[in-house]
C-alpha cells in the first residue's frame, strides 16, 4: 500500500494532534509506504521516519487551497500512490486516485456558530465560514469515503451532505502524552503555585469563539458564591489578539473578566507545548468543556486519562466520548454551568468517582486502532479502486 497524505492544513488543533500521532504509527508499519505533504515546521519536528517521504511546503491559506486541486495531482503521480488520504476538511476534485476525506470541523454545520459571529458583527468571517462550509460539503461529495472523528459528528454530516459518512474515533496514547519529564517553564510554574489553596479548573483551548468561553466567565461569579472558597480558572491561552491564532478577536473577552470582576480568578498560562500539558491536567481539579459544537475534543480525553472529573456541555459529541465521565450542563446557561462545578467540588466521593470512571473511559481509545480502521479502509479502495459495497459495512468504529 502507497498512501499520500496531505496535511497542509495541519497547523493548530486537532490537525496538529492528528498528524503528530498517526505518522509515527504509520511509519512503524512494513505493509505501508507513507508520502506526506506538510508545512516547514512540522516538517522539522518530525525529523526522519522510516517509511515515511515528507513533501515540506509553506503555503498561505488562498494559495494552498489552490495547491491543494492541482498541485498535488503531479505528486500524486509521482509517488505511485494507491490511496490519498486528505486531514484538512477539504477533498481534491477529481482526484486521479481514490481519496479518502476526513471531516472534523463542526463550525460548518453549526447554527449556533453563525448566530454567534453574526451577533459579534464578525461579518465577515461569517462570510468566510459559509464559504469554506461549501466547499467542505462540496469535499464530502468529491471524496470516495468521509470519515468523521465521532459517530455524532458523522450522524450531524449525514443530515447536511445526505452522504454516509464513517465515524471512526481518534486515538490517544497515554504513554507519549506522559513522555516528557521536564520541568515547565518558571513563570508557568510560578502561576500555578499562585493557585495553590483554591479549586482548580482547567480549560485547554485557544481562543476562538465556539468554546463559548464567556459562559465559563459568567460562571465564575456565581461559582465563588456557591462555594465561599478561592477558584482559579487555568486557560492556555492569553486573551491579547497577539497572541490568538486566526481570525478570532478576544477584546470582548478579556473586557468581560473585567466587568465581572473575576480577573483575580482567570489564569493565563499561555500555549503549553503538548509534551508538557500532563503536568498541567495533574495540576487541576476539574476540567470543564463549554463548548457548543465539537466532534471529538481530544483534551477530553487527555482529561480522562488524567483522572479528572468532567464536567461538559451536553453535547451529542461530549456524551459519546466521555460517557459516564462527566457531569452534563445545558451550553449557554452560565448557571448550571457552577452548579455541576460545584456538585463535584463540594463531594469528593463524586470527584472520586467519575475520575475513576474517566481514567477507565480513557483507554478506549487507541491511535493504533484508528490507523488500523484507515488502513482497512485505503486496502478496500485500492482492491476495488473506487467505493463498492466492501467499503460499506455498517460501522468501523477505533474504539
Amino acid at each position: 500500500m502507497r498512501l499520500f497524505i496531505n496535511s497542509l492544513a495541519a497547523s493548530a488543533g486537532g490537525g496538529l494532534t492528528y498528524i503528530r500521532s498517526v505518522l509515527p504509527i504509520l511509519a512503524r508499519r512494513k505493509d505501508v509506504q507513507v508520502t506526506v505533504s506538510v508545512g516547514s515546521d512540522l516538517r522539522r519536528e518530525f525529523g526522519d521516519l522510516p517509511n515515511v517521504e515528507f513533501v515540506e511546503m509553506e503555503l498561505p491559506v488562498l494559495r494552498r487551497f489552490w495547491y491543494e486541486q492541482f498541485g498535488l495531482r503531479p505528486l500524486l503521480h509521482r509517488s505511485n500512490a494507491d490511496v490519498l488520504l486528505s486531514t484538512g476538511n477539504f477533498a481534491v476534485r477529481n482526484s486521479p486516485i481514490p481519496q479518502i476525506l476526513l471531516s472534523r470541523n463542526s463550525v460548518y454545520t453549526s447554527a449556533d456558530y453563525y448566530r454567534d459571529l453574526w451577533t459579534r458583527h464578525q461579518y465577515f468571517l461569517w462570510t468566510d465560514t459559509h464559504f469554506r462550509g461549501w466547499l467542505a460539503r462540496k469535499s464530502i461529495a468529491w471524496a470516495d469515503v468521509t470519515i468523521a472523528p465521532s459517530e455524532a459528528f458523522a450522524t450531524e454530516l449525514l443530515r447536511w451532505t445526505g452522504r454516509p459518512v464513517r465515524g471512526i474515533h481518534h486515538g490517544f496514547d497515554a504513554d507519549a502524552f506522559t513522555a516528557n519529564h521536564n520541568p515547565l517553564a518558571p513563570d508557568m510554574e510560578q502561576k500555578l503555585q499562585n493557585t495553590n489553596g483554591s479549586l482548580k479548573l482547567l480549560f485547554v483551548s485557544h481562543y476562538n469563539y465556539y468554546r463559548n468561553f464567556e459562559t465559563l466567565f459568567r460562571a465564575l461569579p456565581i461559582l465563588r458564591q456557591r462555594l465561599g472558597k478561592p477558584v482559579s480558572l487555568l486557560l492556555t491561552c492569553k486573551l491579547r489578539a497577539e497572541e490568538t491564532p486566526g481570525a478570532y478577536r478576544p477584546e470582548s473577552a478579556a473586557k468581560l473578566v473585567r466587568d465581572l470582576g473575576v480577573g483575580n480568578m482567570v489564569v493565563e498560562l499561555g500555549t503549553v507545548p503538548y509534551t508538557q500539558l500532563h503536568k498541567v491536567y495533574r495540576r487541576a481539579d476539574i476540567y470543564v468543556s463549554p463548548a457548543y459544537t465539537e466532534t471529538f475534543a481530544h483534551p477530553l480525553v487527555e482529561a480522562m486519562a488524567s483522572g479528572l472529573p468532567i464536567v461538559a456541555s451536553d453535547l451529542a459529541v461530549h456524551r459519546e466520548i466521555c460517557q459516564d465521565s462527566a457531569v452534563y450542563f445545558p451550553c449557554f446557561s452560565p448557571e448550571a454551568l457552577a452548579e455541576a462545578i460545584a456538585q463535584i467540588a463540594v463531594s469528593p466521593d463524586v470527584a472520586k468517582r467519575l475520575g475513576d470512571t474517566a481514567a477507565a473511559r480513557s483507554r478506549a481509545f487507541s491511535w493504533r486502532k484508528h490507523v488500523d480502521a484507515i488502513l482497512e479502509i485505503a486496502n478496500a479502495l485500492k482492491r476495488s479502486s473506487r467505493v463498492d459495497e466492501a467499503l460499506q459495512p455498517q460501522a468501523i468504529n477505533a474504539r
